[in-house]
């Protein structure tokens, strides 16, 4: 009998079926997030399976490769969601845009800002966690530009979910009831093969580009520029069939929920009373530059509440799609402070992070 191999063969085993553990924890909870109607069900449920699965002492972890080539498919998502009518709304009332988008960022650093120097969350983490962008976005820009993506993850998805829940009671007060619209989704539709191989190209050849010429992010923000631009063209179609866009959820969730230890959690827990009051005035500020909007801007209220809303793109849009309001105002308003905090973000880490003076495990 040959001692030596008998670790390797158990590591080997052990590994199979801590996969097989987080892949059935991912199904339950993912099932049980998207029947609550949780905003990014898909992500949030493999990300909490993998902090489950860490937290117990497990050892798995994603490829590198893997989850680069997921972000280049969120990224080529992004690309294709965003409205064509955005330069339209942009054009015809561009004061009221660059307000919009430039306060709520203000807003959103400024806490950030507040909460770093009372050293909350170490180095840049608690900046892009307040940053109001898409989650997905923000956890793999932080990610590249060395923020801890855990910590991250814990700021933007629980401001994600007081914010949907905020949203959705907001709607209901105006007597909406946005869970009615949600469309059975076809998870396995027909494909055009063509633009889903020219998709699977870009998502792949842009992070590998960015890799050869050290764009930090640039695995997430090639593919969606790139698929940006060809496709308003009209010289590019962007295929992602649900089931690839679950698989890349489901990458980048285990990847970030997998480095999740127990130090790293107890900490989380002692900074969630303060992270949930830097939500909870972030909503309030928030709803108060929707009202100068109301006055200023004569923007009806529930309009200007969803596009001012910091954060959960996708729940804004479920809500803003089953109601009376502005919808082609709400989007342009939501995707183009994403696409400003794509561009700004780096630069207000730079300027008003405090150097991080200690690294937790």
């Amino acid at each position: 009998m040959s001692v030596p191999d008998l670790p390797q063969g158990y590591t080997h085993l052990a590994r199979t079926l801590q996969w097989l553990a987080i892949l059935a924890c991912s199904a339950a909870i993912g099932a049980l997030l998207a029947w609550l109607h949780v905003p990014a069900a898909l992500l949030l449920g493999p990300m909490l399976a993998g902090i489950v699965i860490a937290a117990a002492g497990g050892t798995a972890r994603v490829p590198n490769a893997v989850f680069l080539v997921a972000q280049g498919i969120i990224g080529c998502m992004i690309g294709k969601v965003v409205p064509l009518s955005i330069a339209g709304e942009l054009l015809s009332r561009w004061p009221v845009f660059v307000f919009g988008v430039l306060a709520v960022i203000a807003v959103s650093a400024s806490l950030g800002w507040l909460l770093t120097r009372m050293q909350v969350l170490p180095g840049t983490a608690v900046l892009w966690g307040s940053t109001p962008g898409a989650a997905a976005a923000m956890i793999v820009m932080a990610e590249a530009y060395g923020a801890d993506a855990r910590l991250v993850a814990f700021m933007q998805y629980l401001r994600v979910a007081v914010v949907a829940a905020t949203a959705s009671i907001v709607a209901r007060i105006w007597g909406l009831n946005p869970s009615r619209v949600v469309a059975d989704v076809v998870w396995f539709p027909g494909i055009a093969w063509l633009p889903f191989a020219a998709t699977l190209a870009l998502a792949t050849l842009g992070p590998l580009l960015a890799h050869k010429l050290h764009i930090r992010s640039g695995a997430f923000l090639i593919p969606l520029v790139a698929g940006l631009l060809l496709t308003h063209l009209g010289w590019f179609v962007i295929e992602l069939p649900p089931w690839l866009l679950i698989l890349s959820f489901a990458a980048v969730g285990w990847s970030v929920g997998l480095r999740f230890t127990r130090p790293l959690l107890i900490h989380a827990t002692k900074a969630f009373p303060r992270v949930l009051a830097c939500t909870v005035a972030l909503i309030v500020l928030c709803g108060v530059l929707a009202g100068v909007l109301v006055i200023v801007a004569n923007v009806d209220p529930l309009t200007a509440y969803l596009a001012t809303s910091p954060g959960g793109v996708e729940s804004v849009a479920i809500i803003a799609a089953s109601s009376k309001v502005d919808v082609p105002f709400v989007m342009a308003m939501q995707t183009t402070r994403l696409l400003a905090l794509i561009v700004l973000a780096p630069v207000l880490m730079r300027h008003i992070a405090a150097p991080p003076r200690s690294r937790y495990p």
